[in-house]
């Protein structure tokens, strides 16, 4: 390991969100979303927001840090950084920036956010509602390919195509999620449970995708502050240190028009290996997993990609006893996930990774040491992080 690593750098010491709500009915604007979560996570950590000199987003986050260091009446505002790529695969690319921003002493106290009132600005779900296309688009709307759950669908299609698998594979994932939502009063889908038969009868939106495969659309904003490995311990929980985070995607990902030569892929064949480099880990190593389901078929290939199981065996490692915690194979996205917690963009589910470490999810996996998180599969560049505890170092 040389000294060019994140590993053991920093560590979360506070996470924290604010109410989540169906998309359209947040009765605040994002902005003060995102004031009310920074303000929590430094409320969760035991500091005062003046100290925080750092924030750090994804996907065009529109609640831009000078604003947000004046809102909370910070002393200095050193650091502020936004990764580039739309959807959820800067989750945790942007606790990266700010792992790195501690770690060079750019920053001494950094806030990791992402603020959503797709009421006030858009839904994410919907096709492009304009009166002209151009670029990528114009090579693909005007036949009827427009949402991001027909874009997918393409490379979902390719890849079950591929390898003979099921829909049993996509069920087992929504199963696991709704079922841990069940016991997280966070969760918008608490007390909205899901069984076999109701996702079997749920209508198709657009194959190999029913209903209970996508993600939600929802407003709300969630935060968590990292700080230096050596201040960490100074704070009232034990710390939760990155052992790495890393972005990217490979050869020609970013290929427009459906044309990547890698197609049937969730965008982490370079990325995994670079981040079982950096946290000094392999797959059996992982003690609870949360993968982003933007839709099922990308945390299907998620899973794949990071060497959890192979192409060929995914239709018998895919069950929902696997992925139920607490005592599954993978327990997989333990607070609901983007299906049944919220669609927070995918940072809820690095705050439920952090929680495991913790011993603080609602859904709890015995003597967690290592949590992964696998962030936004099928854009590019998509991201990955692990945490650790004290016993990883």
């Amino acid at each position: 390991m040389t000294e060019r690593t994140l590993r053991g750098r920093a560590a979360v010491v506070g996470v924290a969100e604010t109410q989540y709500y169906r998309w359209g009915r947040s009765p605040d604007p994002e902005f003060k979303l995102a004031i009310e979560a920074v303000l929590k996570v430094c409320d969760d950590a035991g500091i005062s927001p003046t100290e925080v000199d750092g924030f750090s987003s994804y996907s065009n986050d529109r609640s831009d840090a000078s604003r947000l260091a004046a809102a909370i009446g910070a002393d200095e505002l050193r650091f502020a950084s936004m990764q580039w790529g739309g959807g959820g695969g800067g989750g945790s690319g942007a606790l990266a920036n700010a792992a790195a921003a501690i770690a060079t002493g750019q920053a001494e106290c950094v806030v990791v956010l992402r603020a959503l009132a797709q009421g006030q600005f858009g839904r994410f779900g919907q096709g492009p509602q304009r009166n002209t296309i151009s670029g990528h688009a114009a090579h693909t709307v005007p036949y009827g390919l427009m949402s991001a759950a027909q874009q997918f669908a393409m490379k979902v299609n390719r890849f079950m195509h591929e390898h003979g698998v099921g829909h049993d594979a996509q069920r087992a994932i929504s199963l696991a999620s709704y079922h841990h939502a069940q016991a997280n009063p966070r969760a918008v889908m608490h007390g909205r449970p899901l069984d076999a038969a109701m996702y079997d009868e749920s209508r198709w939106i657009t194959e190999p995708f029913r209903l209970f495969d996508c993600c939600q659309e929802n407003d709300g904003a969630a935060a968590m502050l990292v700080v230096s490995a050596g201040r960490a311990k100074d704070f009232a929980r034990p710390p939760c240190y990155v052992l790495g985070a890393v972005s990217g995607s490979h050869h020609r990902a970013g290929a427009p028009v459906h044309n990547a030569p890698q197609y049937a892929s969730s965008s982490f064949p370079t990325v995994a290996p670079r981040l079982y480099d950096m946290a000094g880990i392999e797959p059996s190593d992982v003690d609870v997993l949360q993968s982003y389901e933007n839709f099922t078929g990308g945390v299907m290939m998620s899973i794949v990609e990071f060497g959890f199981c192979a192409p060929d065996e995914v239709n018998d490692y895919f069950t929902v006893e696997n992925f139920l915690a607490p005592d599954g194979r993978l327990p997989l996205n333990t607070s609901g996930g983007n299906l049944a917690e919220c669609y927070m963009h995918g940072l809820e589910l690095n705050i439920e990774a952090v929680r495991q470490i913790w011993g603080e999810s609602t859904s709890q996996v015995p003597d967690v040491d290592v949590s992964m998180v696998h962030s936004g599969p099928m854009v590019t560049p998509v991201s990955a992080c692990v945490f650790g505890s004290e016993a990883t170092l």
